[in-house]
């Protein structure tokens, strides 16, 4: 995993790092033996486009930091709050002093970064399934309310009240909500119905009758050609 040279070792023992964003992310280091004066570099990286994550000279950053601060031999560093930016492959680098520039003296085998998505804790999963439950729950009485209130407007209610017929008395009368057309319509309709269903409704309704003849002052006072009228009928449903 490390170059040797002149007694002196670096060790970077990470191969693959898996890390959940919004976690700290651990880089280890370690060195052994003695080389030239030059600084520890970590690195994100390599070539031209490689960015500088820590040196040794530097003092560490608030969100990169050494693990062990002060140490020789000791250059594991953490990464507090890991970004999807900061997927990569990380080297650990011991550099020399150079003429004018820092050379490369050793570097370890890089430490491959990548972001771990968090998996699903069982209570969440069961939590998740008891919400959905309950929305639909509320959904599925919600729509049989909406329905109740919508056919309350489509249908009428009933209406109840005295009806005069010419010189009779008032008869009172009975009309069901759905039921339409005049009376005389209602009663022709239902006297189409078979024999069986018809004895049923008439079970259930109540049948007015005045068979009197019409008042002699009534009778006298209408023109000639006029037919008599004997009698009126009406029908009404049963409470």
């Amino acid at each position: 995993d490390a170059q040797a040279g002149q007694g002196f070792k670096l060790h970077q023992p990470q191969g693959k790092v898996s890390v959940a964003v919004g976690k700290m992310l651990t880089l280890r280091c370690t060195t052994s033996g003695s080389a030239e004066p030059g600084p520890v570099k970590w690195l994100k990286g390599w070539g031209s486009e490689n960015k500088t994550i820590y040196d040794q000279r530097k003092k560490d950053s608030s969100r990169v930091t050494r693990a062990v601060a002060g140490s020789d031999t000791d250059f594991t560093i953490h990464i507090r709050n890991f970004q999807p930016d900061d997927v990569g492959t990380y080297y650990c680098v011991k550099f020399i002093k150079g003429k004018g520039v820092d050379e490369v003296f050793q570097r370890g085998s890089g430490t491959e970064v990548s972001v771990h998505e968090t998996a699903l804790v069982p209570g969440m999963v069961a939590a998740a399934v008891v919400l959905c439950f309950l929305l639909l729950l509320g959904l599925f009485v919600a729509l049989c309310v909406y329905r109740r209130k919508h056919q309350g407007r489509v249908g009428s209610p009933c209406l109840a009240g005295p009806v005069a017929m010419g010189g009779f008395s008032s008869v009172p009368l009975q009309c069901c909500a759905g039921t339409s057309g005049t009376p005389s319509e209602v009663l022709d309709a239902e006297s189409s119905h078979p024999p069986s269903q018809q004895s049923s409704k008439e079970e259930n309704d109540i049948h007015y009758a005045d068979l009197q003849p019409l008042p002699l002052a009534l009778r006298r006072g209408r023109s000639p050609g006029t037919a008599p009228t004997e009698y009126a009928s009406l029908r009404a449903a049963a409470k």
